[in-house]
Order: C-alpha cells, then sequence, then structure tokens
C-alpha cells in the first residue's frame, strides 16, 4: 500500500469517523452522554500527551540532530504561543462542554449571536482538521507506525470535541441533518492538510523534525490548556481517581500501540 494511500486512510480515521462516533455519541440517552462524555476526555488527554512526548518529540529530535536540538524546542515553544494566539482569535476553538461560552443560555444572546457562533465552529473547525491533516502527513513522511499512532491520538480527541461542535451547531438553529452535514464537511480539510503534506514535506525532508515538533506543541496545548481544566471541575476524590485512571490509559495506549508497531 502506498504511503499516500495510508495518509488519505488515517486522516478519514481522524477526521470523518471521529464525526460519525461524535454522532452516535449523540444518540445516546443524554444522561448516559453527560456520564461517558469527561470520561472521553480524560482518556484523550493521555492519548494527546502520550503521541507527544512518547511518538512525536523523540522522532522529531532523531531527525535534528544535536545541532538543532535548541532550534527545534523552540519550535515547540513557538507552536505552543502560536496556538495560544490562534485560540485567543477564535480560530483554534474546542468546546468540550455545555459551560463554555459559545453555550451560554439564550437569554444571554441573541439568535443572530447563535447563529455566528455556530459559524465560526465550522470555520474553526475546519482550520483545526487541515492542520491534523498535515500533522498526521507528516507523521507518515517520517514512519509509518508514527503516523498510525498519531492518527489515533487526533481521532481520540476529535471525538468529545466533535460532540462540542454538535452541541453548538444545534444550539445556533441548525437542524441535526445540517448539523452532521457541515461537520462532516469541514472533517474532510483533515484528508486535504494529508494531501498538501505529502506532496509538500515530502521534497522537504529537512523540515520534517520541526512539523513534528510543532505537531507536539500542538497536541500538549490542546491536552493542557483546553481539556485538562475541565477536569478540575470534579475536586471529589472518586472522579479524580477515574480522571488519572483513564489519562493512564490513554498514554498505555499510545505506548503499546508505539512499541508494538515498533517490534
Amino acid at each position: 500500500m502506498s504511503l499516500l494511500v495510508w495518509i488519505l486512510l488515517f486522516c478519514l480515521l481522524g477526521g470523518v469517523l471521529s464525526v460519525l462516533a461524535a454522532a452516535g455519541f449523540l444518540l445516546l440517552p443524554e444522561r448516559l452522554r453527560e456520564r461517558l462524555l469527561p470520561h472521553a476526555v480524560s482518556f484523550a488527554i493521555g492519548a494527546l500527551l502520550g503521541a507527544a512526548l512518547l511518538g512525536l518529540l523523540p522522532h522529531a529530535l532523531e531527525g535534528a540532530g544535536e545541532r538543532d536540538l535548541h532550534t527545534l524546542t523552540g519550535a515547540v515553544l513557538l507552536g505552543l504561543l502560536g496556538f495560544f494566539l490562534l485560540e485567543k482569535l477564535v480560530l483554534w476553538r474546542h468546546c468540550h462542554h455545555q459551560s463554555c461560552e459559545i453555550h451560554a443560555p439564550d437569554h444571554e444572546h441573541g439568535p443572530h449571536a447563535h447563529m455566528a457562533a455556530g459559524t465560526l465552529i465550522l470555520i474553526g473547525d475546519s482550520l483545526h482538521n487541515f492542520i491534523d491533516g498535515v500533522l498526521i502527513g507528516a507523521a507518515f513522511l517520517t514512519d509509518i507506525h508514527l503516523g498510525i499512532v498519531t492518527s489515533v491520538a487526533v481521532a481520540a480527541h476529535e471525538i468529545p470535541q466533535e460532540v462540542g461542535d454538535f452541541a453548538v451547531l444545534l444550539h445556533s438553529g441548525f437542524s441535526t441533518q445540517k448539523a452532521f452535514v457541515f461537520n462532516l464537511l469541514s472533517s474532510l480539510t483533515t484528508v486535504l492538510g494529508g494531501i498538501l503534506a505529502y506532496y509538500s514535506l515530502r521534497e522537504l525532508a529537512p523540515l520534517l523534525p520541526y512539523v513534528l515538533a510543532v505537531a507536539a506543541s500542538s497536541f500538549i496545548y490542546i491536552a493542557v490548556a483546553d481539556l485538562i481544566p475541565g477536569l478540575h471541575k470534579r475536586t471529589e476524590f472518586s472522579a479524580t481517581l477515574k480522571q488519572v485512571v483513564l489519562i493512564g490509559a490513554g498514554v498505555a495506549l499510545i505506548y503499546y500501540a508505539h512499541s508494538t508497531l515498533h517490534a
């Protein structure tokens, strides 16, 4: 199977299949969804951190060589700052809870604000998915096994995010069918990102370690800045224990997948 086919298949896994899984998740009873979603977020945190620190960064360090270590870690730092700025501009939106700003009660915002929130979610999600596609493509160009691990991490955090996106679109006045179709279309930008990476980065091999470093910084930023703060809303011991176990399970899955594929 050619490398391009690998990239296309796993970009679909990270994008389209995540939307389908999120749509299926929304069919569950509301109480069950509310109980399962925080657990999915905890697992996603572990998968993201595992992929960043056990997969992407080690490969980036290997590819950069000793001379470029400071430049590489600088790329991680710039990546973290860049994603912070993107989120400030509301272009990189991760909404996993009904309590976020764009899920405010109806009386706080008018109908135009709701529709604008839905449109903004689609724009931001398309950009986010496109970047995910580039990162998946870059990982596959480095190593097929790394590409698979990266795709698993992308899918793990995309599912709870897509559930939040569906909720925003429905709250913004989209019908269930339209919300599904538009979310599905925005997910296809993952494939576009993967194709772009395949045809551009394969000719720019020296840049691959730095793309992997930025990929790692994006995973770390999503986990630490977007997802972990939501877990602190539950402070009881039992909830904390479940969170730690599920984060560990996410890390363990990435570690197992990475070590097994390289065996």
